[in-house]
């Protein structure tokens, strides 16, 4: 390992330590991809307790489902209506009554982001994924209760941004003791994150779960870049024409699950799309960037 790599091994286990909850385990949000393998080695070189937690989407690829399912000491959660009624990627088209799309992905938040409520999340997260992690995440991002979060660091003395995110949220970058004592008294009444290897590229990564053995969840070796849900409009159009290709039976469940919102805008009373849209699948064809006639859902 060289040692730029390890210097950055050796921050992220101190940085995992700094903040470990003094009463519970850590909360680890587990995806079963790249960053997620990474954040687990790297809490068990720490030696700091954590749960290893999957929130099931209904819609993972069945090769992340094996690869999580071979990974010790998992757990698998999933999400769960008022009424007991399991969450779907299904259900939840029907019941918001539109797909999800790059600017509204309700799936995220109910289906992947519902896990560790009053716990203290860790996460893979690296500001080299994108532009909007880069502006938007840091070492430590705390979310709720805004003005009692910002009057807390400022009595403290804090040296913390506002993310500039449509959620908001307060960034702290270092992983001194009050950093510490600011984080263990808010984690259980905000939605707080904890992001180790926020300052990591790529190639760390890759370099890291080598030298430690880690194969990594398969789909990597099959060429793809990001392990996500089946047909995630974040990948673009390309990614999610490629996905249904490789996955039929999917595509099939997605144009069912769009038949029923043509259904619903069957409806004399309820706004409609303006649209000549007749079967699941016209609605699933525009989805996914195959129909010109349709530029967006209300056009």
């Amino acid at each position: 390992m060289y040692d730029s790599l390890l210097k950055k091994v050796n921050t992220a286990i101190e940085r995992l330590r700094t903040f470990e909850p003094e009463t519970e385990p850590y909360y680890l949000c587990y995806s079963g991809g790249k960053d997620s393998d990474t954040i687990r080695i790297l809490a068990e070189l720490a030696g700091v307790r954590a749960d290893i937690v999957h929130n099931l989407t209904t819609v993972d690829a069945p090769e992340t489902i094996h690869y999580i399912k071979s990974i010790p000491n998992v757990i698998i959660e999933r999400a769960y209506y008022s009424d007991g009624t399991p969450k779907t990627m299904w259900n939840l088209i029907v019941k918001r009554h539109i797909p999800p799309l790059r600017h509204m992905r309700y799936c995220c938040s109910e289906l992947k982001e519902f896990g560790g409520k009053g716990r203290l999340r860790v996460t893979g997260v690296r500001a080299a994924e994108s532009i909007n992690r880069k502006r938007n995440s840091g070492l430590v991002k705390i979310i709720g209760k805004p003005k009692t979060t910002l009057k807390i660091a400022e009595d403290m003395n804090l040296n913390y941004i506002i993310s500039p995110s449509s959620s908001g949220g307060l960034i702290l970058n270092y992983d001194n003791s009050d950093s510490r004592r600011f984080v263990e008294y808010c984690y259980r009444t905000t939605s707080t994150l904890v992001n180790p290897i926020i300052d990591w590229t790529d190639s760390e990564v890759w370099e890291f779960l080598n030298y430690y053995g880690c194969k990594a969840n398969p789909l990597y070796q099959c060429g793809c870049k990001r392990i996500g849900c089946i047909g995630c409009p974040m990948q673009g159009q390309k990614g999610m024409q490629r996905d249904f290709e490789i996955y039929p039976t999917y595509k099939k469940a997605y144009i069912r699950t769009f038949g029923k919102l043509v259904d619903y805008y069957s409806d004399e009373t309820i706004s409609k799309p303006s649209s000549t849209w007749k079967t699941g699948e016209d609605i699933f064809n525009w989805w996914i960037g195959i129909d010109p006639n349709q530029l967006s859902f209300f056009d």
